[in-house]
């Protein structure tokens, strides 16, 4: 129960900093933003101290952990797998371009006799 009220006052003061943006629509544009960051700051906060919070910073480290173990590709090898996809697009719309021609031609032409002018 208290990690629902804990969340409900963080959407609160997050909802508080979005209405700080709207209140000093009339200020500078870095006092209207400092709003937004202070309600968005102070719901983290607030929120971080749940367990919900703090599953997600669990999760946030495993998540860490896991890309740290990724291969990631050379250089080269991410050069070849563009240029392979690049030259698989060219041939696949080569391919259905002479696909469009070859059954335009052979629907107007050829079946319904409609020459073009």
């Amino acid at each position: 129960m208290a990690d629902k009220i804990k969340l409900v006052l963080a959407a609160l003061l997050l909802a508080a900093g979005v209405a700080g943006y709207y209140y000093f629509a009339d200020s500078a544009a870095i006092v209207r933003l400092a709003a937004i960051a202070a309600g968005a700051a102070a719901a983290v906060a607030v929120a971080w101290f749940t367990a919900p919070g703090q599953q997600f910073l669990v999760f946030t480290k495993d998540a860490v952990t896991e890309v740290k173990k990724v291969v990631w590709p050379t250089r080269k090898e991410s050069l070849q797998t563009a240029g392979i996809v690049f030259a698989f697009v060219v041939v696949m719309a080569l391919f259905l371009w002479v696909s469009d021609k070859a059954l335009e031609y052979l629907l107007y032409d050829l079946i319904l006799g409609w020459k073009k002018l």
